[in-house]
């Protein structure tokens, strides 16, 4: 039995795309680290991350179900598990009693922010899927 192998669609254009992606989010998270503003708000509020998340929107079609999806999906739930995280610490920080608490998310959600920027980026130079 002859197995026939689907060719496979050339993806540098949206590779180049996934590495812009990951350099706006770098962008955002250097912004909120050298800049006035949070890690966390630089990369929610800054033009950089938006940018970024609008065009993983517009992207995404073109690497459906391909090594490629898995990044933008990573890059996607990167930018809303983050925002979500900042409405529950900002929920928490309007109660005197959640404030150090809400101070711990924030933190907690900035580590986590640079690690998925930095490991996402670091798996499309590899050319490798990333565990979503």
């Amino acid at each position: 039995m002859n197995d026939v192998i689907a060719p496979q669609p050339n993806l540098d254009g949206a590779r180049a795309w996934c590495h812009v992606i990951y350099a706006l989010h770098a962008f955002s998270v250097l912004t909120g680290v050298f800049g006035a503003a949070s890690v966390i708000g630089a990369f929610l509020v800054g033009w950089p991350s938006i940018i970024a998340v609008i065009l993983n929107y517009v992207k995404r079609g073109e690497v459906a179900g391909t090594w490629l999806d898995s990044h933008f999906r990573w890059q996607i739930r990167t930018f809303w598990f983050c925002a979500l995280w900042v409405v529950v610490a900002v929920c928490l920080a309007l109660t005197v009693i959640g404030l150090p608490l809400a101070i711990g998310i924030l933190v907690l959600v900035t580590l986590w922010l640079i690690y998925r920027v930095a490991r996402g980026w670091l798996a499309l130079n590899a050319q490798r899927t990333i565990d979503v």
